[in-house]
């Protein structure tokens, strides 16, 4: 079964175009590293919750608009040694200084599978 890092950021709606940039260079890097799949997804039908919802979850303000991202590995520790890779891939390097969101509000984890179908 494989292994999951999940990731929702909110993203200013004017810097739309300058994260999908960086999305599509962090797929190139995941990707070469060994990553099975990488996806990144815009909100749809994401409605602001009265005590929860992916927009409550990072905060997101008006005019911010949350993705919902993941990348898929075979294992933990194959995710593990990819993570490795791309963290020390200079073309990453300084990405998260300019990057087109606030890192602060953005929530990510790994996680293991339940089912897969």
């Amino acid at each position: 079964m494989t292994y999951v890092d999940g990731f929702v950021v909110a993203v200013p709606k004017q810097n739309l175009k300058a994260y999908e940039e960086m999305a599509r260079l962090g797929g190139q890097v995941w990707m070469e590293h060994g990553a099975l799949s990488y996806v990144e997804y815009v909100a749809d039908d994401v409605p602001y919750g009265e005590v929860t919802s992916f927009p409550r979850a990072v905060q997101a303000k008006e005019d911010e608009i949350v993705i919902f991202s993941w990348v898929t590995y075979r294992s933990r520790e194959e995710r593990d040694a990819v993570m490795a890779k791309v963290m020390a891939d200079p073309r990453l390097e300084g990405s998260m200084a300019n990057a087109p969101f606030d890192g602060k509000r953005m929530i990510f984890g790994g996680f293991t599978s339940l089912i897969e179908m």
